[in-house]
């Protein structure tokens, strides 16, 4: 019987090599944006990357480019309040939204970045997914689901991507696995299928490279 929310699985050579080299291409910080006036020009296909502080984020989209320090990962939680796009190839924008779930920010910085990151989502035709990162040894927290949430509310199509695979006892993953999967479930944005990566190992970065290479 096929499992609810099953690992993605790793594509054909061909396809593998595809996304690499667009990978390997011109790969650019282009401009953080605190405003929606801001945002560039609809112009590429462009997907976005949710996850609350800590969870991986810079690490995974360096991984993804190959490039070490092109999202720089802040010391304090919550600090990066800009929506910050990255070019890749000719024809695609990473989009880096900002960190949530942290206790640190005042209350009128988060409702700021709140009511921008609802217009984002809500107004940007070009989006074509958000990755929503979700750290293996935790497994799906409340502020996770309040990022689904407005997923679901803005209509974006949402794909569960797990982070720091390779930190987590074998023990411990069929169940974190399954809290996630009933938690997804809840979800009617949710894609259904999860990407299990490793920035430090590797592991399904060229597979998640494969998934947004492949989007139109």
């Amino acid at each position: 019987m096929q499992l609810p929310f099953p690992l993605v699985e790793e594509p054909d050579a061909e396809t593998l090599e595809a996304a690499r080299k667009m990978f390997a291409g011109e790969t650019d910080f282009l401009k953080g944006v605190v405003k929606m006036d801001g945002l560039p020009p609809a112009e590429r296909i462009e997907v976005c990357f949710a996850g609350r502080s800590n969870v991986g984020k810079s690490s995974l989209i360096n991984a993804l480019t190959g490039r070490k320090a092109l999202a720089r990962a802040s010391n304090t939680p919550g600090r990066t309040q800009e929506i910050n796009y990255f070019t890749v190839g000719e024809d695609h924008f990473l989009v880096d939204l900002p960190g949530y779930g942290y206790a640190n920010a005042p209350v009128a910085v988060v409702e700021k970045w709140q009511r921008l990151l609802k217009q984002y989502l809500s107004g940007r035709q070009t989006l074509r997914r958000a990755f929503v990162l979700i750290d293996s040894r935790h497994g799906v927290k409340k502020v996770d689901e309040e990022i689904m949430k407005l997923l679901d509310t803005s209509a974006v199509t949402f794909q569960c991507v797990l982070t720091k695979e390779d930190k987590i006892k074998e023990k411990d993953r069929e169940p974190m696995l399954r809290q996630v999967r009933a938690a997804l479930s809840r979800h009617p944005a949710a894609f259904p299928e999860i990407i299990s990566t490793s920035s430090e190992k590797g592991w399904g970065i060229g597979t998640l490279r494969a998934v947004i290479a492949n989007l139109e």
